[in-house]
């Protein structure tokens, strides 16, 4: 996934025309899921496939998945097509890439509603959906700021587009609001899911003196890699605790039954309109909260963290300003807002991080 792809995929979503009226199935709603990765990658995709025990709760049976379906417009094309001959008329995404088949996919099956996760197109039977992820990035970069001893913090992320940008900016502002010294350096992996690569830039991270690492990649090696060093860690995606209970203090943790229940009832119910530039959800609407280990954050911290929480869900900003870099150029005014376009778009970072590129 690089910038340029992610530019114009931006450029897609914000061109792509919503219906104003709901969109109606012609018969019972049957949802089925495409799977970027294994349904237990540990990350990204299992953290979908948890929540569907709760949405087959909400339509009344059995949720299928296919898995290992790849950011190719052939294969996820050819995927969808034969779930649809099978009688499925609700198409669950899982990946950025798949966009653009969905987008044709919507426009040849106009009776079929298809939602996608980090997707970037939009129309009257197709809706993007992504978590507001900088808040629980922030939360976590709270802890980490709190727990580290030196002040310096890792992190391990994958491409350096806006999701990921404002997710270490997040964590470094959230560090810093309880240790003003604190900074954030930065490896890129170039991938989302690469274990070799991951624990390649959590161990040179570690190496460079940083002792508590952050992530903004799929897999759970770098809370692995914080605990065979005897560091801490924050995670990404569901509670990495489960790999490194002895290093893993707080994980940013998809919820995505909160979100996608409502939408599969308003569907349903023949009452589901698409949001025009698709739907992005924080902490209060579904899209992603945090995960505390109540064994290694300390009761007074876990108490700062949560009320917090409740202030982001009440309408705190992280990136409310006065805001500027790290080259000193204002990028929030005082008393302004960055836009959800400017956030999307995010290609500067705050003081204190740094990065190889």
């Amino acid at each position: 996934m690089n910038k340029m792809k992610f530019a114009i995929g931006l450029t897609a979503l914000l061109l792509s025309g919503v219906s104003s009226s709901a969109f109606e199935l012609s018969s019972k709603i049957n949802p089925a899921f495409v799977y970027f990765n294994q349904a237990n990658d540990g990350g990204w995709t299992q953290s979908f496939d948890e929540a569907k025990p709760s949405l087959e709760k909400v339509v009344g049976g059995k949720i299928i998945a296919v898995e290992k379906v790849p950011e190719d417009n052939a294969q996820v094309t050819t995927v969808v097509e034969r779930l649809i001959q099978r009688g499925k008329n609700v198409i669950i995404g899982t990946a950025y890439g798949y966009s653009d088949a969905f987008a044709s996919l919507a426009k040849k099956h106009p009776n079929v509603a298809f939602l996608n996760a980090n997707g970037t197109t939009n129309g009257p039977n197709l809706g993007s959906f992504y978590g507001r992820t900088y808040e629980s990035q922030y939360l976590c970069g709270m802890v980490a700021g709190a727990t580290s001893r030196s002040g310096r913090l890792g992190f391990v992320a994958a491409n350096p587009i806006g999701s990921v940008v404002w997710s270490i900016n997040a964590y470094a502002l959230g560090a810093q609001s309880v240790n003003p010294n604190a900074t954030v350096s930065v490896v890129f992996t170039g991938t989302w899911n690469d274990p070799v690569k991951e624990r390649q830039a959590a161990s040179a991270l570690i190496d460079q003196g940083n002792d508590v690492i952050g992530q903004g990649v799929d897999t759970p090696t770098s809370q692995i890699v914080a605990q065979e060093r005897k560091v801490y860690s924050t995670g990404n995606w569901r509670d990495m605790s489960e790999f490194a209970p002895k290093a893993s203090l707080c994980s940013q943790v998809w919820v995505w039954d909160k979100f996608l229940s409502p939408a599969l009832t308003a569907i349903a119910d023949g009452e589901w309109q698409p949001a025009q530039y698709g739907n992005f959800a924080g902490i209060e609407k579904g899209g992603t909260d945090i995960a505390l280990s109540k064994t290694l954050v300390p009761e007074d911290l876990q108490k700062k963290v949560m009320a917090t929480r409740e202030e982001i869900i009440k309408g705190k900003d992280v990136f409310a300003g006065p805001l500027k870099d790290r080259d000193g150029k204002q990028r929030v005014a005082s008393g302004a807002q960055l836009s959800d376009a400017d956030l999307w778009g995010m290609n500067w970072y705050v003081p204190g991080v740094k990065t190889s590129q």
